[in-house]
């Protein structure tokens, strides 16, 4: 039997079960009626498998509804909502709550987001934007929307995808070179030399973790958990192609000083090219001091480069 993916198994759903009941049930309200997967878990990024079934594969979608439609007429779409098949294509939904399963359900827009943003709108300052951690604004923009008729949903899911302050990238970006010079160009090979290979393959470890973040970062995308970072580099436009050597020198920890000259050469290049830093050689510490430098609010310059 074919596996189907989560995401898949979701818009069929909609579409089989969910659109009819909404066009037959809400007709005058489908206007106002935004649905469709997304948030967390493997299937809303598209990274499920049959591994991964045992706990994330099941049908339903999202619904979400401003406030003031979640009062007019949220707990009669609930109720409609739950009376959809429990049973599709031999899966079954796992109950969890009167409210719906997991993230799937009838939600307000801002219940929703305020989950990842921590706030019950969109952040302002550089300050709130660094509170968030990346993978919760991939996870509140990952899947895909069915349906949005209003376009209230889909607005501040473009907010986020598009709109964070260049400065908070930069913030970020100087961090993650920072610590890449650190970890990587300075201490890895030190801690070789002092015998020390636990100490070297958790330098090496770090190092890795601030260049893909790095990537994403020089991508303008946001990270997702840990465990799905590396697999989803390869859908990135600059330097994606990294995976696989990053994939060899984690395999391969204690051989691992090519990788970080190379991948550090790459990254100093493209700070030089698309910065306008001067160019002072590979060791990285430098262009973060650098990168910093640019950040145009003064409280964000001014703070230390480690985030």
């Amino acid at each position: 039997m074919r596996y189907i993916k989560g995401l898949e198994l979701s818009r069929e759903f909609y579409h089989e079960y969910g659109l009819p009941m909404l066009l037959k049930e809400f007709g005058e309200e489908m206007g106002r009626i935004a649905a469709g997967l997304t948030g967390h878990g493997s299937e809303c990024f598209g990274f499920d498998d049959e591994v991964s079934s045992d706990h994330d594969l099941e049908p339903g979608f999202c619904i979400w509804l401003t406030d003031e439609d979640d009062r007019e007429f949220g707990f009669r779409l609930m109720r409609a909502y739950m009376k959809l098949p429990k049973e599709y294509k031999g899966l079954k939904l796992k109950e969890s709550s009167i409210y719906g399963t997991r993230g799937r359900g009838v939600h307000t827009i801002w219940d929703f987001y305020s989950y990842y943003l921590g706030m019950r709108r969109l952040p302002v300052t550089p300050a709130e934007w660094l509170r968030i951690p990346p993978f919760y604004l991939a996870e509140a923009t990952n899947g895909e929307v069915f349906s949005d008729p209003l376009g209230e949903f889909t607005k501040i899911r473009e907010e986020i995808l598009h709109n964070v302050p260049e400065d908070v990238w930069k913030k970020r970006l100087a961090s993650d070179v920072f610590e890449m010079a650190q970890k990587g160009q300075y201490n890895y090979d030190r801690c070789l030399r002092h015998g020390e290979k636990g100490a070297a393959v958790l330098s090496l470890n770090g190092y890795i973790n601030a260049l893909i973040s790095a990537v994403y970062i020089i991508n303008r995308a946001h990270m997702p958990y840990y465990k799905w970072a590396l697999r989803a580099i390869s859908d990135l436009g600059y330097y994606g192609n990294l995976k696989d050597d990053i994939e060899k020198a984690l395999t391969d920890p204690l051989n691992a000083g090519d990788f970080i000259g190379s991948s550090s050469s790459l990254i100093k290049d493209h700070l030089v090219n698309s910065y306008g830093l001067k160019d002072t050689g590979d060791y990285l510490e430098g262009y973060s001091y650098g990168i910093n430098d640019l950040i145009e609010d003064h409280d964000l310059r001014n703070s230390p480069v480690m985030l």
